[in-house]
């Protein structure tokens, strides 16, 4: 099966990536993960409803953001295979 087929059957799925090699991304995913435990311990249950809708707000914001940058990637991705296409 090519690039294509593979994708249009969903053996492919553009917004997963292998973060297990990257040592940075791991640390940095348990320091939020271990602040927001300590944030969390001294919040009330209002600020916890609270930060919980931000938390939400964000996470909606970096949907969009990754799939613009998904979008642009792609378009720059299209744009270079073009060029090198191109005969001059």
């Amino acid at each position: 099966m090519n690039i294509l087929e593979e994708f249009w059957y969903g053996n492919i799925e553009p917004t997963e990536y292998d973060t297990l090699p990257c040592a940075e991304y791991k640390e940095a995913l348990q320091r939020i993960s271990r602040n927001e435990e300590k944030l969390q311990a001294t919040m009330t249950d209002a600020q916890k409803e609270l930060f919980s809708r931000y938390a939400d707000s964000v996470r909606e914001f970096q949907d969009m953001a990754e799939c613009l940058l998904f979008q642009n990637s792609f378009r720059l991705g299209a744009r270079m295979i073009l060029e090198v296409m191109v005969e001059r």
